[in-house]
């Protein structure tokens, strides 16, 4: 049973603009996928139908194979937690503490048990310094973190990041990539997340979707995805750095392997040198 699906997902706003147009979308247990895609693709809409944010207009979408209902809507909620790209967009409480136990209070938890979740939240996130601090006077590193631990108190299955990077610095993208990188070994949980960075795909993702003018162009591995590089061009997005350079690399003659992230490519550098006479 996949934890997020949808089947022929198609969503219309209102003025006949079509947004989504027959979206098959599978997310399994543990996962980290990546949805790609230029501007106005449709990332942003897709994660808004995975709780019960937008309605499809035709098509359906199941959560532990179960359609979204007005009835599992607060369990959909529970089990799927969705970061917007503009933490702004989540935060309105008046401390960073009342901000990340809002969710958990709402489900009705008891104040040892929203209190823990708190902390704990906080504490994975680094940002136990801010539980006092008034939310709108942080940085906007500091509110995105704040919003995902607002998310992670609910402890849910799935957490889904809009764009989580926009607006990091170079020291917080390092920070969110680790981050991210733990949760599903660790905490079990699937992680489904937008970017217009490639070149942070094949660092954070397992598997990627491409999403072009409403409709998956493309699904595949990181490797699958960035040796086609007459894709990415269509869809207007860039052939990450790394293997773009190693590709230069061997039309140059020069016997490197393939990588696609900064390990890999130490790697394929070292055994390169390695294996010069």
């Amino acid at each position: 049973m996949h934890l997020v699906e949808t089947r022929n997902l198609t969503h219309v706003y209102r003025g006949d603009i079509p947004a989504l147009g027959g979206v098959d979308f599978i997310a399994g247990r543990k996962s980290r996928i990546a949805v790609i895609g230029p501007n106005g693709a449709g990332k942003s809409t897709l994660f808004k139908h995975f709780n019960g944010i937008l309605k499809p207009t035709s098509g359906e979408v199941l959560v532990r194979g179960e359609p979204i209902t007005r009835e599992n809507i607060r369990e959909v909620r529970k089990f799927v937690g969705i970061v917007f790209q503009n933490p702004d967009d989540q935060i309105f409480s008046p401390t960073v503490e009342q901000d990340v136990a809002f969710g958990p209070t709402n489900l009705g938890l008891d104040e040892a048990t929203v209190a823990h979740r708190v902390g704990e939240a906080l504490s994975l996130l680094g940002i136990e310094d801010l539980r006092e601090r008034v939310p709108h006077h942080l940085s906007g590193g500091e509110k995105k973190r704040v919003a995902i631990a607002g998310i992670l108190a609910m402890e849910p299955q799935v957490v889904v990041l809009d764009e989580p990077t926009a607006g990091l610095d170079p020291r917080g993208v390092a920070d969110l990539i680790a981050f991210v990188n733990r949760l599903p070994d660790e905490y079990g949980m699937t992680v489904i997340f937008s970017t217009h960075q490639v070149d942070l795909v094949a660092e954070m993702a397992d598997f990627v979707y491409v999403i072009d003018q409403g409709k998956v162009a493309a699904t595949g591995t990181v490797e699958e995805i960035f040796d086609r590089p007459e894709l990415l061009a269509r869809t207007r997005l860039d052939v990450p750095v790394i293997p773009r350079l190693i590709r230069s690399l061997q039309e140059e003659g020069i016997a490197i392997d393939m990588a696609y992230t900064y390990d890999g490519a130490k790697k394929s550098f070292f055994d390169a040198c390695t294996r010069r006479p």
